[in-house]
């Protein structure tokens, strides 16, 4: 599905049908406004995890991501693909730890071998990789940048945006915006503008609510919540 010339592009487009496709089937609640509601606040339904171990509980309303060691990068993702959209969510995260929200993303049953800028790249089977809206409550304060997960690294970081750095609530429940329609990528974090950029590598993909790996010397037990995760479908 992704590059190498033609057989990249013709592969783009099946996606982009296969979208469609998925994305018209009915399961996600309606919230009204155009709005569909991806998670009923009861359970995990229509969603499931790829990667990593973290665990994953519904607890209050929200979805609960925590921590554990020997473990890598894990996600909760959707079981249906989306293209165009905004999609909105609320998180909570602890201080002491990364995190993030896929879109556009994918995962494979096998390894397979990418050809990303010229150079081959392995993806080992079931590791989720694509667009990921940053979490980050570190210093540096990137929460709302694009980072482009087990592929490019950083496409949109906030070093030259200091409002959006500054736009992040510290310890308090903070809300995200993305928006994706074509090859144009948007994102928001509680409203202040953040990445804005162009890039056509994935236009379609499931979403997925990272919990971060803290290899063997990390402290397991750290916490992120989201809730109110909508989605609005664009043309």
């Amino acid at each position: 599905m992704k590059k190498t010339e033609f057989i990249g592009a013709f592969a783009v487009a099946l996606a982009a049908a296969g979208c469609l496709v998925i994305a018209g089937c009915a399961s996600p609640q309606q919230s009204g406004g155009g709005w569909t509601s991806l998670f009923d606040g009861q359970s995990l339904d229509g969603w499931e995890q790829h990667s990593g171990k973290a665990e994953y509980r519904v607890e209050d309303g929200c979805i609960v991501g925590k921590t554990v060691a020997n473990t890598g990068n894990s996600f909760l993702c959707t079981k249906r693909n989306f293209s165009n959209f905004v999609f909105e969510f609320e998180f909570k995260v602890a201080t002491n730890m990364n995190s993030g929200v896929q879109f556009r993303s994918e995962w494979f049953d096998e390894e397979k071998t990418l050809t990303i800028d010229g150079k081959p790249k392995k993806i080992p089977a079931d590791r989720v990789h694509g667009y990921q809206y940053e979490i980050d409550p570190s210093s540096r304060a990137y929460t709302g940048g694009v980072y482009d997960e087990a592929r490019r690294g950083w496409l949109a970081d906030l070093k030259e945006k200091e409002a959006s750095r500054k736009a992040f609530k510290q310890g308090e429940w903070n809300q995200g915006r993305i928006e994706c329609r074509g090859d144009s990528i948007k994102t928001w974090i509680n409203g202040v503008p953040a990445a804005d950029f162009k890039d056509s590598m994935t236009l379609c993909g499931v979403f997925g609510l990272q919990v971060h790996g803290i290899g063997k010397k990390g402290v397991p037990g750290s916490e992120i919540r989201w809730r109110n995760i909508r989605i609005k479908k664009l043309k």
